[in-house]
């Protein structure tokens, strides 16, 4: 909750502390330290806080490592969610993420349930797989409009797999362009009606945030503008756009699996070749096949997946909080 003013400051804080007995942040692997700062003074001494989160995703884009941290530091109770039910048990979702979690190879020969993996060595096959999935062969298979409910996530934005190109391949066969539809062009990148487009910068004027994904629903080319529907807990919301406003959308037919942390979708599409050796990662793989509620495949190359499995080199932080919790 922001207010404006001389530049953006929270609304709540030492002075104003939320009104509530618990609060209760679900992903808190998103947190970084100085959201995590200011959602501290916001509570009072009263306050239960209580955090939920995966310490095995990938973590917050901005400084810190709180919840890492936090359970490193042994100063707080924690508790671990380990039993599989019965429900989950069949999942080959839920069964590949704790191996792959745990450095084990998935299960990639049963195409018989939520979990598929295709081979693909090419790039441009693999691709083209890729857009097929995600345009036509996934929306019948889960009895869903075409492209709604699939979401595309990868490893990098460029390359034949990458964001860039999977955006204007995916946008050529969901929303094809023709010479009476209304389309606006900014930064080489062309918006008409039914496109569906992310806003990647937080708005607090528009109420629009980092990450939210919504749909075109008007076109003006004359003045233009255009209007997004967004969806949320809430309900719809129309937020138009101006001209100087466009740079805060993007093509969102594919997006990267930075992008989808904190988010699900009934299907995911993950390509994985080794030209994203750089980004193959354990927590990254983990964190992509994990956005999948219904099902999950991955079309790529065996060697690449066994080199995102078996890197769980990651990037230390050195934040020393966890240090300062102990002292």
């Amino acid at each position: 909750n922001f207010m404006a003013g001389e530049g953006i400051t929270f609304a709540r804080n030492e002075d104003k502390p939320l009104a509530c007995d618990v609060l209760i942040v679900d992903e808190a692997s998103m947190i970084d330290i100085i959201l995590f700062h200011h959602l501290l003074k916001a509570l009072s001494f009263q306050s239960r806080l209580i955090l939920i989160g995966d310490q095995d995703q990938l973590p917050s884009v901005g400084p810190g490592n709180v919840l890492k941290d936090l359970i490193a530091s042994d100063y707080l109770p924690v508790v671990r969610l380990q039993t599989i039910f019965r429900q989950a048990e069949e999942s080959l979702i839920v069964q590949n993420a704790h191996r792959i979690n745990q450095g084990q190879m998935p299960i990639i020969d049963d195409n018989k349930r939520d979990f598929f993996f295709m081979e693909k060595e090419d790039p441009l096959e693999a691709a083209q797989l890729v857009t097929d999935l995600a345009a036509q062969r996934l929306p019948a298979f889960l009895n869903l409009a075409d492209g709604e409910g699939v979401q595309v996530i990868t490893p990098m934005r460029k390359g034949s797999i990458g964001v860039d190109s999977l955006n204007i391949a995916l946008q050529e066969r969901l929303n094809p362009r023709n010479n009476n539809k209304p389309a606006i062009t900014k930064t080489g990148v062309s918006f008409s009606a039914g496109d569906k487009v992310m806003q990647i910068r937080n708005n607090y004027d528009k109420g629009i945030f980092n990450g939210d994904i919504g749909q075109i629903v008007e076109i003006d080319t004359e003045n233009n503008q255009l209007i997004v529907e967004f969806q949320d807990g809430e309900g719809r919301h129309f937020v138009p756009y101006e001209e100087s406003d466009l740079d805060e959308l993007v093509l969102s037919y594919a997006i990267t699996i930075h992008k989808s942390q904190g988010s699900e979708y009934p299907a995911v599409v993950i390509p994985l070749l080794t030209q994203h050796a750089i980004m193959l990662q354990r927590n990254l793989l983990y964190t992509g096949i994990t956005r999948g509620k219904e099902l999950v495949v991955v079309v790529g190359s065996k060697r690449a997946l066994y080199m995102a499995v078996r890197n769980n080199d990651i990037a230390i932080r050195y934040t020393g909080l966890a240090q300062r919790l102990q002292s």
